[in-house]
């Protein structure tokens, strides 16, 4: 009996043959009472219907009372039907000195694998209705066999985050366990995507799993993250903060660029995540997927002829353009809330999956900071990790000057996007609308910086700065000594605006391929993306880079 424990607990693999070798043995030996099969069979449909069922009824009316679903219904909603495969149904904790006197089946997370619209991918689903769903030993265990399985299987891996941390009864043995999390979590970056669906708390140690994914979806109201709870902020900072304030999905959406998707229920989110796999490869490997093109490719978009304000000062909305070009006006945004001075997300170009990058003219005119910085760079190399093509428009007045900005580290920051872009080795396309200045011009995927086709509208200005600028340091004595310093400002900068803020300079000297009417941008767009779709390029062997972090 006690191998039959020590099985189940190091393989249930090994289990499994163990068992099937003492029924053949059984089988064998006339003695055997012929109601034993029958009678193991019950005992077995009795073992998986307590682990179907593994919380307390309590339990279960307090979690659908919060408006959650349990553990199995995500997975039900999630998966197509009929495709989830469990792992370790029967598997339980092994602290019988921790002072846990019950030991329920699952050990509070369901494991395994499915399908999402027909492409298997590798889930865990917190159980908020067994200790809380709080992590031990055997709970970690679960959760990196399936890391395990997806890495070496080459598939995605979602996680249903909905516990209450660490099991503090195990002791040192729980956080040695999400040491063990960490790291494969590492080890898979950048070869399958990982996705972190929060559904409830996730406080101290079981943030980090997350954090180190590649996208984490929220539920407002519902889900929350946080190193310490609103209690310990208080006695240590004196701060007084609600929950939500402090970990909620909005805060982390817009203020700390934690969460990448939020919605408003659970439902939402998980169609979400749906959406999201569309456009993703299974690993690194593979091209993203792509379906027969719905819209046409050759269709010109007469709305950007007129999108553009008579003044290069005034704002227009770059998602419109987006909208414009992309197949349908279909564009899932990646950190809608955060730094909403660049716009990221994916989209389609002839059925096929791209990443888009613009800047964001209604917000700070489209300025590089600090978060905008991080976040492009971000999305740019999640999109270099998984062959996704990269689109980017530029209307980039420069970087965004200040105290804070330079003291809170603009330029290392600045340089994560550029350092993305130039180890970028994914088809990329780059349409210049307006304004591109200075070395934000180079940071946003400029020729220079390795773009494979740079196309400008005839409104695009490529200069190292704005006329204003310009004229104020090449004329300065002239202005200075000047009868009226306004009005000839006035014709030095019309002056200048018209011999060097214009494409045409930078067309002549091959830093812009083409420049192109603005109504015939996404038959152009279609074209350079399936000229590049066999573009290869060979990286040179090392350890890895060292990004300005």
């Amino acid at each position: 009996m006690l191998f039959i424990v020590e099985a189940y607990g190091s393989s249930s693999r090994r289990a499994a043959r163990f068992e099937r070798r003492e029924y053949h043995a059984a089988t064998m030996t006339d003695a055997a009472p012929a109601s034993s099969l029958d009678d193991k069979l019950a005992d077995l449909r009795r073992r998986k219907g307590e682990a179907m069922v593994a919380g307390s009824a309590r339990s279960i009316e307090r979690q659908h009372a919060k408006g959650k679903m349990l553990a199995r219904e995500r997975l039900d909603y999630l998966l197509d039907p009929g495709s989830f495969h469990e792992l370790d149904m029967l598997a339980r904790h092994r602290a019988h000195e921790a002072g846990l006197p019950d030991r329920p089946y699952t050990d509070g997370v369901v494991t395994g694998w499915g399908t999402v619209d027909g492409r298997k991918v590798f889930v865990f689903s917190q159980d908020f209705t067994v200790m809380g769903g709080a992590l031990g030993e055997v709970f970690a265990a679960k959760i990196q066999k399936v890391m395990d399985l997806a890495l070496s299987t080459g598939a995605p891996l979602i996680g249903l985050n909905d516990g209450a941390g660490a099991r503090i009864q195990e002791g040192v043995a729980s956080l040695d366990s999400y040491g063990g999390i960490f790291r494969r979590n590492v080890a898979a970056s950048g070869i399958i995507p990982q996705i972190s669906v929060i559904l409830g708390p996730c406080a101290g140690g079981a943030v980090y799993s997350p954090a180190m994914t590649d996208f984490i979806f929220m539920v407002r109201e519902k889900s929350h993250m946080f190193i310490t709870g609103p209690d310990v902020v208080k006695t240590v900072t004196g701060e007084e903060v609600t929950l939500e304030e402090l970990g909620g999905a909005i805060s982390h959406a817009s203020k700390s660029g934690v969460a990448t998707f939020t919605g408003v229920s659970e439902e939402e989110v998980l169609d979400e995540v749906k959406t999201l796999l569309a456009y993703l490869p299974a690993n690194n490997l593979e091209g993203p997927p792509a379906f027969p093109p719905t819209d046409d490719p050759a269709r010109l978009c007469p709305e950007l002829a007129t999108i553009l304000p008579p003044s290069s000062n005034q704002p227009y909305d770059m998602r419109q353009v987006i909208d414009a070009i992309v197949d349908d006006g279909e564009f899932l945004e990646y950190h809608a809330r955060w730094a909403p001075n660049i716009v990221c997300g994916f989209a389609r170009i002839d059925g096929h999956a791209i990443g888009v990058v613009g800047n964001q003219p209604m917000v700070l005119a489209g300025v590089l900071d600090i978060e905008s910085s991080e976040k492009a760079a971000r999305f740019v190399r999640t999109c270099d990790a998984f062959n996704v093509p990269l689109l980017t428009l530029v209307d980039v007045p420069g970087f965004l000057p200040g105290v804070d900005q330079e003291y809170g580290g603009i330029i290392r920051h600045g340089a994560k996007l550029l350092y993305a872009y130039c180890e970028a080795t994914v088809p990329r396309v780059q349409v210049t609308t307006r304004k591109a200045y200075g070395g934000a011009y180079v940071v946003m995927d400029s020729k220079s910086v390795g773009c494979d086709v740079a196309l400008a509208w005839p409104s695009a200005e490529l200069a190292v700065m704005g006329p204003q600028g310009a004229v104020e340091i090449i004329n300065r004595r002239e202005l200075q000594s000047s009868a009226d310093p306004v009005a000839r400002k006035a014709e030095l900068v019309a002056d200048y605006t018209a011999r060097f803020a214009n494409p045409y300079i930078a067309a002549e000297q091959g830093f812009v391929d083409d420049v192109i009417d603005p109504v015939d941008t996404r038959a152009k767009v279609v074209a350079a993306f399936a000229v590049l779709r066999s573009k290869h390029i060979e990286l040179p062997q090392r350890k890895h880079g060292n990004v300005p972090l």
